[in-house]
């Protein structure tokens, strides 16, 4: 089934929606990480300045003195979501047992903080505050999304919705939380008075929603394979983009403005200018449905996942293989450090080691130092 599966997709690859033939931008230019400390701490070949080939030698050269991966132990059933706070100092993770759990990042470890219950079903995708590393969120499949506060380690706010929640994000000022159900309902909420600005029901299945940097576009992806995108605050029809020639799953927009990345049942990925609103390459290594993205904090490397045992890491600029994290077990979500070259993530793992049908619920981390 698998390699029938596989024939399909590559079918589906010859149907690239992207221009490859198109002229490649000038590397896009992010904050140096030189003077960060500690594990992923980067050199001096990963300036701003340095040419795509050069950051690709360099982070290479990076990775294969830090390549380790660790696991650490975080919920008892798997896990659907990680995310880091704006400072990089707290990892969260939402699971299917229904809580979310906080980790602090040490040196090269993840130390838990403390475990966030009350939702009654489990917390399919959570988020934290654009610029505020106390505050988080969760949406649950019990008609709910609450907002959590690691300084008292309670929730301060729980709204109601309509229906089973399945993807969440803060918009970029703050303002305003967008939460969207299995009945393809988005409810805007804003962030302080706990209550509804606006709701939106559409006619096609709604798989992931972000705002864009400037907080002035809201981005959807569907199941037709189309990015939809819409005016914001006014929530009035912009553009709708044919992205994939399948289903559209998921969508990440970089930290420097410039690209926004989609992820499609195609087993592609495509990467968008976001002024122009056209596609500048595709990147193809993996073979399964792309359920997973995200950008480092230079906007310079994307990693990717799935099905596949390994989570792709590609330098933006020329699409080129930059590194390759195995993996045991089909991949749910990953999450770069804002700061490192640190990659959080989460798989379909089992408990091995006492039942082989027992899920692990753990979270891991790459780009540890190999003798740490």
């Amino acid at each position: 089934m698998r390699a029938a599966a596989a024939a399909g997709l590559t079918a589906l690859r010859r149907r690239r929606p992207c221009g490859l033939g198109m002229a490649v931008p000038a590397a896009a230019m992010g904050p140096s990480a030189l003077g960060q400390s500690g594990p992923g701490s980067l050199a001096p070949w990963c300036s701003v300045s340095s040419t795509p080939t050069r950051y690709v030698l360099g982070m290479q050269e990076l990775f294969r003195g830090h390549s380790k991966t660790r696991e650490f132990p975080a919920h008892s059933a798997k896990v659907h979501s990680v995310a880091w706070s704006c400072d990089g100092r707290r990892l969260a993770s939402g699971s299917f047992d229904k809580t979310a759990s906080v980790f602090l990042l040490e040196k090269d470890r993840l130390v838990k903080e403390n475990n966030y219950r009350g939702h009654g079903d489990s917390v399919d995708q959570l988020c934290w505050h654009p610029s505020n590393p106390d505050l988080f969120v969760t949406a649950s499949g019990d008609k709910t999304i609450r907002i959590w506060d690691v300084r008292t380690t309670k929730c301060i706010a729980t709204v109601n919705t309509k229906g089973e929640n399945i993807n969440i994000c803060w918009s970029p000022d703050g303002q305003t939380i967008a939460v969207g159900n299995k009945d393809d309902v988005v409810t805007f909420i804003d962030a302080k008075t706990h209550r509804s600005k606006a709701e939106e029901q559409f006619k096609f299945e709604v798989n992931e929603i972000s705002w864009n940097n400037d907080n002035n576009m809201f981005f959807l992806t569907n199941g037709n394979g189309c990015i939809n995108i819409l005016s914001y605050p006014e929530l009035k029809p912009v553009q709708s983009i044919n992205a994939h020639p399948s289903n559209c799953i998921c969508i990440k927009f970089d930290p420097m403005g410039k690209y926004f990345a989609t992820g499609s049942a195609d087993a592609l990925v495509s990467l968008w200018d976001v002024d122009e609103l056209v596609c500048v390459r595709c990147f193809s290594r993996l073979d399964w449905p792309v359920r997973t993205l995200s950008f480092s904090h230079d906007g310079k490397m994307l990693a990717s996942a799935s099905e596949d045992h390994f989570i792709d890491i590609a330098e933006v600029e020329t699409g080129d293989k930059l590194w390759e994290v195995q993996c045991e077990s089909p991949t749910f979500t990953v999450a770069w450090h804002p700061k490192r070259p640190l990659l959080a993530f989460a798989c379909d793992d089992k408990d091995g080691k006492y039942d082989s049908s027992r899920e692990a619920g753990t979270v891991k981390l790459f780009g540890l130092p190999n003798d740490s």
